[in-house]
């Protein structure tokens, strides 16, 4: 039996490394493939998309590595032995896995959340004249966005940005979802509080505002709130209706 226990202690820890080591190249292989991408919003966009999902997968591998470690100093076994090593391999595993899961759903969305930002707001290169492009306003944006890219920013589904060289004319538009990221909740202060519902008080027209009602709920502490936004019909589409009136 001794003979037995040596060979499955020497499994259990080169089942463990090898945990570690393909943990590890999973975070490497993520720091990699950002450092290699030079666009902002690709960068952006393989962030938002992957990253918490990439660092879960990684947490979660390397947990079963430390399990496996944890049972690598077999000496004696027997049916209570391993029943006891089982269940509280499996309690202490869960338990870390479930801190990890919190940390990265409620405290890195802060984290990433600058990260993005900053990527957002980075100025774009003219591939044209290798100078810094200009972010447009609101205003100025909408004379390079269609009828059906104005409604999507008009009810706060789709957000666009709009970046100009002004010495050659050359314009890029990015896209981003409206309601891609939580806020930081005014009850526990943590960043998961997101728009659950939206409800059309009133339709804008021409010439005339309209009504959004946006209902927030936190997804850790329950809380609620509403917030009306106004809703403008562009001045671009108003153009266009009275062209076609």
């Amino acid at each position: 039996m001794e003979g037995n226990f040596d060979a499955w202690n020497a499994m259990a820890k080169n089942i463990a490394y090898v945990a570690w080591a393909i943990s590890i190249l999973i975070v490497i292989y993520h720091v990699i493939r950002l450092a290699t991408m030079n666009d902002a919003k690709v960068k952006y966009d393989f962030i938002n998309k992957s990253e918490i999902r990439t660092l879960w997968i990684a947490a979660i591998i390397l947990i079963i590595g430390c399990c496996f470690y944890a049972n690598a100093n077999i000496g004696e076994l027997s049916p209570l032995w391993i029943f006891v090593r089982g269940f509280t391999t499996f309690a202490m595993g869960m338990i870390v896995a479930l801190i990890i899961q919190n940390m990265l759903k409620f405290y890195y969305p802060f984290f990433i959340e600058k990260r993005l930002k900053a990527l957002r707001y980075k100025p774009r290169v003219s591939p044209k004249t290798g100078k810094a492009m200009k972010l447009l306003g609101e205003e100025e944006e909408d004379a390079y966005l269609d009828e059906g890219m104005q409604a999507e920013e008009n009810v706060f589904s789709v957000d666009y940005d709009v970046w100009k060289d002004e010495e050659t004319g050359y314009v890029k538009i990015e896209r981003y979802s409206g309601h891609l990221h939580a806020l930081q909740c005014p009850e526990c202060n943590y960043q998961t509080f997101k728009v659950v519902r939206e409800e059309i008080l009133k339709a804008p027209s021409v010439g005339e505002e309209g009504q959004l009602l946006k209902h927030f709920q936190c997804g850790y502490c329950g809380y609620k709130a509403k917030k009306t936004v106004t809703l403008r019909i562009s001045q671009k589409f108003e153009e266009s209706s009275a062209a076609t009136a």
